[in-house]
């Protein structure tokens, strides 16, 4: 156990949707990251939160219990408590944040509440022993996207973010699951139709694309023209779907990541920032991966991948992003509650 009083050592707990999760951080380096997921949406298609936040209430207590005992410590070591306070699901961030508040208060420690997509880019500063990494420099320029938000982002020196562009309808990460429920590939659609794209061809199909101006986003319109296509050649061949469900698959995710790097590319020569990283549940997509490690080639960036546990929801990133606040002395107090549409600060 650490018992050595400089050591900040952070409990970080995330409950935001459908998985509950929790962390520990000591001065920077991750001793743990616990994930329990909920099976029981699969069947649906899509989260239910009342059926999510019970779940969390099932799995909070022996995740945490778990990530403390893999870490090596005991309760009395813990400097402050993080949780994710939004952007979520209420009910599930209501669990999280409650058990945080609960624990902070019974063993008087710091309190520290935590953006959920601002977690996801510090994602890139954690550290692990064993491993050689690299964090960003600054100024760092971050895609952030996700099933729910799909934003360009600047970080600069003293963590402080700012957004430059963002989605003005759908995300790309809705844009994946909706058009993969189309095809009747099951939930989570993302990561399905990222598993069928890697055996088809991407120029197989043709889907729109938007015209926006500056660093924004939009990806209504390319479900429009995939559900419009669809329609159309089911009606003259009703096997269409499962014929060409690689091609669809591939064609689809080139479109979305073709989308999504031409605004980062614009974003980076406009700010003339060189220092270039992904983030978000949408950053495991392997397309998404191989087009960053490509531009970096021909554009003379620094790229920076969080690895695929640090790139879905975790606990680590709100572990370390916790970690980062309390050197600032950044706190909450006991009347602090969830907010689902909590933004960027």
């Amino acid at each position: 156990m650490y018992s050595d009083s400089k050591d900040i050592i952070i409990l970080g707990i995330e409950s935001s949707c459908d998985d509950t999760s929790a962390a520990i951080v000591r001065n920077g380096y991750l001793l743990s990251n616990v994930m329990a997921n909920q099976d029981v949406h699969r069947k649906y298609g899509g989260v239910v939160p009342e059926l999510a936040s019970r779940a969390h209430q099932n799995n909070i207590i022996p995740v945490v219990d778990n990530a403390v005992k893999l870490a090596g410590i005991s309760l009395e070591d813990i400097s402050g408590v993080a949780f994710t306070r939004g952007p979520g699901l209420l009910g599930s961030l209501l669990v999280g944040t409650s058990f945080a508040k609960g624990m902070a208060l019974a063993r008087d420690m710091a309190l520290i509440d935590i953006n959920h997509l601002q977690a996801h880019i510090l994602a890139h500063f954690i550290y692990e022993k064993g491993k050689e990494q690299e964090i960003p420099g600054f100024p760092f320029l971050c895609l952030l996207v996700s099933g729910g938000h799909t934003q360009l982002v600047v970080m600069k020196e003293d963590m402080n973010i700012k957004v430059i562009g963002q989605t003005i309808d759908d995300a790309a990460g809705e844009a994946f699951d909706k058009c993969a429920k189309l095809m009747n590939l099951p939930y989570p659609g993302g990561p399905e139709v990222d598993k069928l794209a890697k055996e088809g061809d991407p120029e197989a199909f043709k889907f729109a694309k938007p015209r926006i101006k500056d660093f924004d986003y939009s990806f209504s319109g390319l479900k429009t023209s995939f559900l419009y296509f669809l329609r159309d050649e089911m009606r003259k061949d009703t096997a269409f779907i499962e014929d060409n469900k690689k091609d669809l698959c591939a064609s689809l995710q080139k479109t979305i990541i073709d989308i999504l790097m031409k605004k980062l590319e614009l974003a980076a020569r406009e700010t003339g920032i060189k220092e270039i990283g992904i983030a978000g549940g949408v950053s495991a997509n392997s397309g998404l991966r191989n087009a960053m490690l490509e531009h970096a080639g021909s554009h003379g960036w620094k790229v920076y991948i969080p690895e695929f546990r640090l790139s879905t929801d975790n606990a680590a990133m709100i572990a370390i992003s916790g970690y980062y606040k309390y050197l600032k002395g950044e706190f909450a107090d006991q009347s602090v509650a969830p907010d689902a549409r909590w933004k960027i600060q």
